[in-house]
């Protein structure tokens, strides 16, 4: 019993991160109606570009701050330089520049900082926090963190002008332009924000998983996974769907596969959720009458 409880709930930190890098992907989706296959990527490259900060000898939370800040330009230069040129393309068409900058990103990475594995700091102790023994330090913080995310993020969305803005901007774009609403600058704000939050999701695995390009593709199967569980256009399911895959994967992964096959678990979760219910547990149904 000690040993499920572990997992469970070490199984929550990890959804965690899950549930930031859906929580990202969700947000592009409903500007673009597209999944961006990059966001792990550039969540990977900025998590570099930390590590390169502390390496010259910059504080980890001032490390931490300045990536999310570059992030966040990445994001919305991505959007404003390269993707609003494209206008109403084919949706294969941004699909392949989707993957175009994954391969990009991930062999500049290689490129710049090798394929050497490196390791990251975490900004947590080593002992357990709170007398507690079922979550280590790290993934206590990593968790509380996510939620602080998510909460803030909640809070700008619901009782801001600007996050209002931006929500109108995703959803209806036409009714959004005749009331003064500038969508182009709308949608490069929402990819900043959504590069913040992949990055500070690398910045959070990177201590457990290492620091190496292809970090990022096991974790983004996952967020994938939770989105879809969620409903690929909710972003509180996205938060949902990433506790579930985060507990499911330690569970199953422990009990059932063994942890060399855990990855297989969200191959499965997506594959079942596209064939029994396609819009998730949150998501929008479509209904077409004929």
């Amino acid at each position: 019993m000690e040993t499920f409880i572990h997992q469970a709930v070490a199984g929550l930190a990890t959804g965690g991160i899950y549930a930031s890098v859906a929580l990202a992907l969700v947000m592009i989706y409903q500007a673009t109606g597209n999944v961006n296959f990059a966001q792990g990527e550039m969540a990977m490259f900025c998590t570099y570009i930390a590590w390169t900060l502390i390496h010259l000898g910059v504080p980890y939370w001032g490390a931490f701050v300045l990536t999310v800040a570059f992030a966040f330009l990445l994001g919305a230069g991505i959007q404003h330089l390269l993707l609003r040129p494209l206008g109403n393309v084919p949706v294969l068409s941004v699909v392949m520049v989707f993957i175009g900058l994954l391969v990009i990103f991930n062999s500049v990475t290689g490129w710049l900082y090798t394929y050497t594995i490196k390791s990251f700091p975490s900004p947590f102790p080593t002992e357990p926090l709170f007398g507690q023994t079922y979550m280590s330090s790290h993934e206590l913080g990593t968790l509380g963190i996510t939620l602080a995310v998510l909460a803030v993020l909640f809070c700008f969305f619901r009782f801001t002008s600007l996050g209002l803005a931006m929500r109108a901007a995703a959803q209806n774009p036409s009714s959004s332009r005749l009331v003064g609403i500038r969508v182009g600058w709308m949608l490069a704000l929402g990819w900043g924000l959504a590069s913040a939050i992949g990055a500070v999701a690398g910045m959070m695995v990177a201590p457990v998983l290492y620091l190496d390009p292809n970090m990022m593709s096991g974790v983004l199967l996952y967020a994938l996974a939770a989105a879809l569980i969620g409903g690929i256009d909710s972003p509180l399911g996205a938060v949902i769907g990433g506790l579930i895959v985060g507990v499911l994967e330690n569970l199953v992964g422990t009990y059932l596969i063994g942890t060399e096959l855990k990855l297989t678990v969200a191959l499965v979760l997506i594959i079942g959720v596209l064939v029994v219910k396609p819009s998730g547990l949150l998501g929008t149904k479509l209904v077409t009458k004929v």
